[in-house]
């Protein structure tokens, strides 16, 4: 500590300082840093590293993202309050609301009025009458839903 302590005073008696610093020109054009670096060799990487073919940043983010999209089945959070049905659109209504007839369930029991989710809007997803589709039920009022999915 002393002796680092003792050439910073010599280096600055001698007014040399560029032992200490670099000039605005080297950091500009880049020679600064590339003193403090030295080559490696393929020898000195260890074992198990990351490999220059490996991908980082946007990327990876990318190549993950393209994975997604090729599957084929529809991963979906799954929410605790929320009753989800099959069903099919029997009638479509203004303000983007449909009536929704819920598959496997009696004959007397009336149609669901059903909008569309937020998704589906923002993706301009056309819903036609006798789509098939997934309507999210609230257990509050089980004659109103929210349409998530429509079937291919």
């Amino acid at each position: 500590c002393f002796l680092i302590l003792f050439s910073a005073i010599l280096a600055l008696s001698l007014g040399t300082s560029s032992a200490f610093s670099t000039s605005y020109s080297s950091i500009k054009h880049g020679t600064a840093f590339a003193r403090l670096q030295r080559p490696v060799s393929e020898s000195q990487v260890l074992p198990g590293a990351a490999s220059p073919t490996s991908l980082f940043g946007k990327k990876a983010a990318r190549a993950a993202g393209n994975d997604r999209k090729n599957k084929t089945e529809r991963v979906k959070k799954q929410k605790d309050d929320v009753i989800e049905v099959e069903g099919v659109v029997i009638d479509s209504l203004p303000n983007a609301m449909f009536r929704c007839s819920i598959d496997g369930a009696a004959e007397t029991q009336e149609p669901v009025l059903a909008t569309i989710s937020g998704k589906i809007r923002k993706s301009f997803i056309k819903i036609l009458v006798g789509d098939k589709v997934t309507i999210e039920l609230s257990p509050y009022d089980l004659t109103r839903g929210r349409i998530t999915f429509r079937q291919r």
